[in-house]
């Protein structure tokens, strides 16, 4: 039985059986559809959250209930009886938060949740033939074990910490209710991405926009205009977002599945194509792949803004800013002139997570025991391993490189503009270079690749 017979059988089992015909139609695997589907509705029900579930007329717990049991039915119908896997290690660690002392609950914790995400994953791999997709159970186990371990370190540190910036100078460990409510919501069940506790908490309440703003006014005099809209409609944020994931499946529909990342490493193109043509389809490719990550990542944006969740302040021209939990920005992304930039935009809210659970608590080798942990709690694939161990030399190298030449190449404008240029392909090369066997995977086809470059 091949990958697709297991997954028409997944989604049988779900009562899902429309979704085949959908998917044989656009040509689209069954659980990419059934992501869609389910972030599609979720986009729908964030509005009426915001709009008829109200803090203003319902009740915290009311609004914690909704969130948690709605989110809930997503992961069961994402994902059949495996969704227990995320119920399992969310009560786990809720009773690991209990009964820890505030001195030890973040160790205990990050052991647990990083480490049974671990088992899942490699059951995913082993034990069911290099990962079904059907029983890819495993991205809401990720977020999750973001969420888990970024409130017992808080838990962990009270005022020492995270709350000195928001005006919180108390920590207490939330009710049961809140703890499955920041955790299987619907917003971010699916897809992320993590967010700080106490600001899911604001939201609700209903004091997240007023505190957002609030602290913009008591950081600047200069702001005007923010406090006449004391609750800002997210409907043009949303609408933005939601043409950014059309054009993001427009180009995949048109560019990615014209350039599959597999045949970078066919045998055929491998021994017919000049080492040119190679470097070229192999920039292509991956520039091709990375549409689905800003759909994604775009789209759970969306969601949150369309449920009043993600207003960070007002940007500079005094309009109000919702990108609190953004996790991609693109143009960055694209125009990066710096190994560290383009890092820095992407998978921004996974890349805070490292920085506060690891980065800037290591008390030596700081960033390759960041990358170890960035690739543990990816997964348990060769590919992920080979990226980011490249990825420590290749930083290390790029800071060197920008620290030592670029203050020659600011004396003017042209050589301002040349050394752009030439570090923007550079930097582009080397993503190329480092994140292929991310995309490829398996230990066989990532030699396969790198032997290329050396022929």
């Amino acid at each position: 039985m091949d990958k697709k017979d297991n997954t028409d059988i997944a989604f049988k089992t779900t009562g899902c059986t429309w979704l085949s015909s959908v998917s044989d139609q656009v040509g689209v695997p069954l659980d990419q559809v059934n992501f869609i589907a389910c972030q599609v509705f979720g986009l729908a029900v964030a509005f009426w959250f915001r709009l008829c579930l109200n803090p203003q007329r319902n009740t915290p717990e009311v609004r914690h209930a909704v969130a948690t049991i709605i989110g809930a039915s997503f992961i069961t119908f994402c994902f059949g009886w495996y969704a227990i896997h995320v119920f399992i290690l969310v009560l786990a660690c809720y009773g690991i938060m209990i009964k820890s002392n505030v001195n030890s609950v973040h160790r205990y914790t990050m052991i647990a949740s990083v480490g049974y995400l671990t088992v899942c994953q490699v059951s995913r791999v082993f034990i069911f033939d290099y990962g079904i997709l059907s029983t890819d159970f495993s991205g809401p186990l990720m977020i999750i074990t973001q969420k888990i371990t970024t409130l017992a370190f808080q838990v962990h540190d009270g005022e020492k910490s995270f709350y000195f910036i928001t005006d919180i100078f108390f920590f207490s460990k939330p009710s049961l209710l809140e703890y499955l409510s920041y955790n299987i919501n619907f917003l971010s069940i699916l897809v992320g991405p993590c967010s700080i506790y106490k600001d899911y908490i604001e939201f609700i309440k209903g004091q997240h926009v007023q505190h957002r703003l609030k602290r913009v006014k008591d950081s600047s005099s200069q702001q005007n205009g923010w406090d006449k809209v004391p609750e800002p409609s997210p409907v043009r944020a949303v609408i933005n977002k939601l043409l950014v994931c059309a054009c993001c499946l427009l180009w995949f529909f048109i560019i990615t599945k014209a350039f599959p990342i597999t045949y970078n490493v066919d045998p055929q193109f491998i021994s017919e194509a000049s080492f040119i043509t190679r470097l070229a389809y192999a920039l292509i490719s991956v520039q091709a792949a990375r549409p689905k990550f800003y759909f994604a990542w775009t789209l759970a944006d969306a969601i949150h803004n369309a449920a009043g969740y993600g207003v960070s302040g007002v940007n500079e021209r005094g309009e109000v800013s919702w990108d609190l939990i953004s996790n991609v920005r693109i143009w960055e992304i694209e125009t990066a002139t710096s190994f560290k930039s383009f890092i820095d935009s992407w998978n921004i809210q996974t890349a805070l997570w490292l920085k506060s659970v690891c980065y800037d608590r290591a008390p030596y080798y700081r960033m390759p025991l960041t990358f170890v942990l960035s690739a543990i709690w990816h997964g348990v694939y060769p590919g992920y391993y080979f990226t980011f161990i490249t990825a420590i030399p290749i930083t290390l190298a790029a800071r060197s490189v920008r620290r030592n030449f670029r203050e020659y190449f600011l004396s003017s404008p042209l050589l301002k503009i040349c050394y752009d240029v030439v570090t923007w392909a550079a930097t582009q090369l080397t993503v190329c270079y480092t994140v292929m066997p991310f995309l490829l995977l398996a230990v066989e086809p990532t030699m396969q690749y790198y032997r290329r470059f050396t022929s």
